[in-house]
């Protein structure tokens, strides 16, 4: 028996005896191919086998693949679900979905139809596709050590109860979500009982509710994101060691909205963050040791709003650069430490010119006191009768904390 001969009788022997094969294939999906739609070629398919879907437009909903397989498009082929029910549903480990463009999910009111939804599966990897007029974009249901990256995911939501989420983690650990491009859903990036997440590179853009929204979420990263123009920016909840470094938090404007709300979170580290142009940089409440450093606070309303029930947080070398309120505080009780940060607003010296003024500088005014009881008072923000009340309050504090004062002030702004 020649070498050919007996490569082949070894493979019909191996299929005759039922073991499985341990190289995987290419099976072409296409209008004129043995595999036709996308659900015949799941179905013909064998472990890490490779779909390669041609560049045409699948009507297809409700695709469950529960093998490991990679699903590659060509061109971005279309797979519209119709807007009938949800589109792919992985329930197997080791599934890659890349270069395909998505769109017409349904929408419920009784269950979370997504593009893409990864139940109790690991080693996943959604790369570069495209999400179009969606509900649910990409729904990790409890996943884990998976890849989200490079996705474009764009909605049209307009109310808060027929809207979804562009990535949404529920009890999903150790994912990577890098360099996705969101906007126009409910919520850009939403995590709830999600532990280790890395989220670094995204732009959350124009959502209807926040940027990104996380409760219940512990040791997570978040670095190098923008979050721009959304509803009511980024909310931090009910979590702990949280790492948000390097993002930007720009034009969330609205009567309630803010850069980041904090409410619950101990011990984090918020460092080398840009807050521009926001009705409130960062709104605080029930928050407790956390770092705040080198922070550029810059043309918000208020840089940094503490409602209360906030202790041992510590604000050092940040720049806070011509916001209308650098400072607020709900009572006159303070147990955080201010020192060593820029402040534009601050009018004292530096006689002996080593670069620290020579008095300490008080950065809470006795206005914002007063707005945060009165709104309508904000309308005298500019007055001459307002400067009066905040400079008698500064020499002798009644109504603001009179411990809360940074000593060590910087003449110039910290780079």
């Amino acid at each position: 028996m020649n070498l050919q001969n007996r490569h082949s009788f070894y493979l019909l022997l191996l299929l005759l005896l039922g073991v499985p094969r341990v190289w995987a294939g290419t099976i072409p999906v296409c209008g004129n191919c043995h595999a036709r739609t996308i659900q015949q070629g799941i179905a013909l398919a064998e472990d890490r086998d490779t779909l390669l879907i041609r560049d045409a437009v699948y009507k297809e909903y409700n695709l469950i693949i529960d093998k490991p397989l990679t699903l590659l498009g060509e061109n971005y082929p279309v797979v519209d679900g119709q807007e009938k029910g949800e589109i792919f549903r992985i329930v197997s480990d080791h599934v890659q979905i890349q270069g395909l463009r998505i769109i017409n999910v349904g929408v419920s009111y009784t269950s979370d139809h997504a593009a893409i939804r990864v139940v109790r599966s690991s080693n996943f990897h959604i790369e570069d596709n495209r999400f179009e007029n969606l509900f649910f974009g990409i729904f990790l249901e409890k996943s884990s050590h998976g890849i989200v990256r490079g996705n474009q995911i764009t909605g049209v939501a307009r109310d808060e109860y027929n809207s979804g989420n562009g990535v949404h983690l529920w009890y999903s650990n150790n994912v990577a979500v890098t360099d996705n491009r969101i906007e126009g859903v409910r919520d850009g990036i939403y995590l709830e009982f999600s532990d280790t997440i890395r989220i670094r590179g995204n732009e959350s853009r124009k959502n209807l509710r926040y940027g990104l929204h996380f409760m219940f979420s512990n040791d997570n990263v978040y670095t190098d994101n923008l979050f721009e123009n959304n509803g009511a920016g980024v909310a931090v909840m009910f979590s702990k060691r949280i790492r948000m470094t390097g993002n930007r938090f720009l034009k969330n404007w609205g009567p309630a909205s803010y850069g980041m709300l904090l409410k619950e979170i101990n011990d984090a580290e918020i460092s080398g963050n840009l807050f521009e142009q926001n009705t409130v940089g960062i709104n605080i409440e029930g928050s407790n040791r956390i770092t705040y450093i080198e922070n550029d606070f810059v043309s918000n309303g208020w840089a940094v709003r503490v409602m209360g029930a906030c202790y041992s947080n510590s604000f050092n070398r940040n720049n806070f650069l011509y916001n209308s309120f650098d400072l607020s505080y709900n009572s006159n009780v303070n147990d955080n430490s201010f020192e060593g940060n820029y402040w534009s607003s601050y009018s004292g010296y530096d006689l002996d010119k080593n670069g620290v003024g020579d008095i300490p500088h008080r950065p809470v005014k006795l206005f914002s006191y007063i707005v945060n009881r009165t709104p309508e008072t904000l309308i005298l923000l500019r007055s001459l009768f307002m400067d009066l009340i905040d400079f008698s309050e500064r020499v002798s504090p009644v109504f603001t904390p009179d411990n809360l004062a940074d000593p060590r002030p910087q003449i110039r702004a910290i780079k």
